[in-house]
């Protein structure tokens, strides 16, 4: 704009308009993070009015009144995480970090739901993916054991929260229904809550649709039905797979905090929102806190989810993450903090089939969901989507089968080949249904290889490989009249099961390599469980299908099968730390597969630890494990100051001005059930390890799978146990004795074995040039 050619009072209005709009858009929200709270554990009404005063007073300091401060700060975490969330501008931000009582300032960051709808771009899944009579010698399925679950809300209705047969609310219980209007609560799904103020601070101003806790979306409905979903006969997706739903700990309780939510520009969980949540779950009491989101990798003292779960740890809340759909490259995982369970993602023994057989006779194996079936054996013709393309369509989007790039009198009646890529797998068969196809043959190309997806099609679809549609491909055009016919169903007792998710993301852990994550894998791709039916089936906007159960994938769908075994062996053991429940689950954990062959990735390859960290969950036995490595906050504060943290960042996590750091503990000697050393040079490495007895007295002897080109010796190699709860220190030495000149991962296994028990640890090193 030439302001020199307008009127000057003119040229004042839009300086002004200039201004006032460049000092709104400098505004963000901030989380500003003191520490601790000095009131304890269990706050009265006036510590909490003190804590929150504090707040406005250390605002209203640098803003220049109270009453300014208030009108800024839409959260003051005055409970347990001693913190609040603002909307200021930048200049106010930098001031207020240099306050002497404040830790650090964040902004509001967004973060993201780790699931991938399978029949868009990710991955999602629920049923409880563990096979009911592989779990259930354990006691009571849960009952009493409290789940929190921080996600986009809950359905109420579902089937998967009937309280039916259900007792009264423990007393110990602190939470409440507020889940909005025509919300309710009941003996199984006992707390609602929900968290909007980070939103709206991002957003503007919100309308009365986003005062609820009900879930929109369907991702909190099936990471919570996952979790301690109650047992619901009958259930089938889109007439497939007919049987039992149930959550990893069916009689558990289960509350529900709302932290993310859904726009027409996409989904999002602001850091506000998630640390209110963590705030509440706390406050209320619940035993285990399921958290199936994530951000970017970050140090420790930067990450408001580690710094939330730390908060949760300290008052015996056992927390599970999601490991991230960023894989399979190395160096992906996220909530890599060690007082998280970190779960990565893998499939189960079952499969929804789709068969697609040519008029060769030659039969291609597929996946798909679908409520529409072709008649059996019945033969269509056949035809590539390019060869179908409509006029003033390029062949580029003609063989990706977007909209508008088919022609109907080509279409009609026949099965039509797509190439997977771009838009999404269900608005291919959409836009073939629409230009008249009967069918629709989804292929990988090259970059997808065999990465193959359930999902649910608006027409009889089968998503094959790229090998297999090369093949479908050649027939088509070797042939004058090329024809196929599909069938659809669902295959269970597959092997190799487990196989890894192609996109559960992988280790090493980079903010901190001597700690090994993922620590766990779990069921986490095409799992059946509870949906909103509020929301469609495959959310796009064309698509006026519900359902009360879903296939989703992704690790946000295994973290919340862990989260439920947590559940029950909080019920069988209540007094057990989260640190002895996670050392329980991991050190129980298999490597093989049901075909008694090593866990395979997607391609076909060996997996290792940096995919599934200690191996895929065994319920039963973590029940029953022998010996636990426990750990205590004392040790974890050590940790953190053997990482270099100086008094500043402690602060982040301990208000305990007696607590004194360890001059002697090592980041390696941390008491973790895995062992993970970043650089083996020529030096041996000595790591010290402490376990417990929890099981009946017994000698346990050391057995070792030594990494290659590693030499590991265990002192004492046996331990003796008299009693339970007795605890025994041993060391671990590892040598480099491998000369090679490039840097490799190695991979060994501790197994400490009283002839009953197996107590497995992976070992990992980098062996570096």
């Amino acid at each position: 704009m030439e302001f020199f050619n307008l009127p000057p009072l003119l040229v004042s209005f839009f300086l002004l308009v200039l201004l006032q709009t460049s000092t709104i858009a400098a505004k963000k929200s901030y989380i500003v993070y003191l520490g601790s709270h000095s009131h304890g554990l269990n706050p009265s009404a006036i510590d909490l009015q003190l804590a929150t005063q504090t707040h406005y007073n250390l605002l209203g300091s640098v803003l220049g009144s109270n009453e300014a401060a208030k009108e800024a700060i839409f959260y003051s975490y005055n409970r347990h995480i001693n913190a609040f969330a603002a909307v200021l501008d930048q200049k106010v931000a930098e001031d207020i970090a240099k306050h002497h009582d404040v830790v650090s300032v964040h902004e509001n960051k967004k973060l993201k739901l780790h699931t991938t709808r399978s029949w868009n771009f990710l991955e999602v899944e629920n049923d409880g993916g563990i096979p009911l009579n592989s779990l259930w010698n354990l006691s009571r399925f849960g009952e009493s054991t409290i789940i929190g679950n921080l996600d986009s809300g809950v359905w109420p209705e579902s089937k998967s929260f009937s309280d039916e047969g259900y007792g009264p609310i423990p007393t110990r219980w602190k939470g409440s229904c507020e889940g909005g209007t025509n919300f309710s609560c009941n003996r199984k799904l006992i707390g609602v809550r929900y968290f909007n103020k980070g939103f709206a601070s991002d957003t503007g101003p919100l309308n009365s649709s986003y005062e609820t806790a009900r879930d929109v979306d369907g991702h909190g409905t099936h990471t919570l039905s996952t979790a301690g979903g109650n047992f619901v006969k009958g259930v089938s997706i889109l007439g497939n797979s007919y049987g039992t739903a149930k959550g990893g700990s069916p009689k558990a309780l289960v509350a529900a905090y709302k932290v993310c939510w859904s726009t027409d520009t996409g989904d999002g969980c602001f850091m506000a929102d998630i640390l209110a949540g963590f705030e509440a779950a706390i406050s209320d009491g619940v035993d285990v806190l399921s958290v199936s989101l994530g951000g970017g990798i970050q140090e420790f003292s930067d990450d408001l989810i580690a710094i939330g779960s730390f908060h949760a740890v300290q008052n015996g809340i056992t927390v599970v993450c999601s490991a991230g759909n960023s894989g399979p490259s190395d160096g992906t995982v996220l909530n890599v903090a060690p007082w998280m369970i970190t779960v990565g993602a893998s499939t189960i023994d079952r499969l929804f089939t789709s068969y697609v057989v040519l008029g060769d006779k030659r039969q291609f194996k597929g996946e798909s969901v679908s409520s529409k079936l072709l008649p059996p054996k019945k033969f269509y013709p056949l035809i590539r989507a390019l060869d179908a393309k409509s006029n003033n369509t390029s062949s580029t989007e003609a063989i990706l089968c977007r909209k508008g790039s088919l022609n109907p009198e080509k279409v009609k009646g026949k099965i039509v080949v797509c190439l997977r890529g771009e838009n999404s797998r269900a608005e291919k068969g959409y836009v073939v249904a629409q230009a008249g196809g009967v069918g629709m043959i989804l292929a990988n190309d090259k970059q997808y290889g065999d990465d193959l997806s359930a999902s649910p099609h608006f027409l009889p679809a089968a998503h094959i490989s790229y090998t297999d549609g090369e093949s479908v491909y050649q027939y088509i055009q070797s042939t004058k009249t090329p024809i196929a016919y599909m069938t659809q169903v669902t295959e269970l007792g597959i092997k190799p099961a487990p196989i890894m998710a192609s996109f559960s993301s992988r280790g090493p852990n980079v903010v901190e390599p001597s700690i090994l994550k993922p620590d766990i894998t779990a069921p986490g791709v095409d799992i059946i469980a509870a949906f909103s039916e509020a929301a469609s089936i495959t959310d796009l906007p064309y698509d006026k299908r519900h359902t009360q159960f879903i296939t989703l994938s992704g690790t946000s769908m295994s973290c919340p099968h862990i989260s439920g075994i947590v559940g029950l062996l909080k019920t069988l053991y209540p007094k057990w730390s989260p640190a002895a429940i996670r050392s329980a689950i991991m050190t129980t954990a298999v490597t093989e597969a049901n075909d008694l062959n090593p866990i395979l990735s997607l391609e076909k390859e060996k997996a290792n630890p940096l995919a599934y960290g200690a191996g895929h969950v065994q319920p039963n036995k973590a029940a029953n494990p022998g010996l636990v490595y426990d750990l205590s906050t004392q040790d974890y504060l050590n940790f953190l100051c053997a990482r270099g943290y100086n008094k500043t960042q402690m602060k982040l996590f301990t208000n305990d001005t007696s607590f004194v750091c360890s001059k002697s503990f090592k980041v390696t000697d941390l008491n973790y059930p895995s062992i993970s050393m970043n650089n083996l040079k020529s030096e041996a490495v000595e790591i010290k390890r402490r376990v417990k007895n929890v099981g009946s007295p017994g000698t346990y002897v050391a057995q070792v799978e030594a990494p290659p080109g590693v030499s590991v010796s265990v002192d004492p190699s046996t331990l003796k146990f008299t009693k339970t709860d007795e605890e025994k220190d041993f060391k671990v030495v590892l040598r480099r004795v491998s000369n090679n000149q490039t840097e490799e991962h190695v991979f060994g296994k501790l197994v400490w074995s009283d002839g009953k028990h197996r107590v497995s640890s992976p070992i990992f090193v980098i062996l570096r040039i």
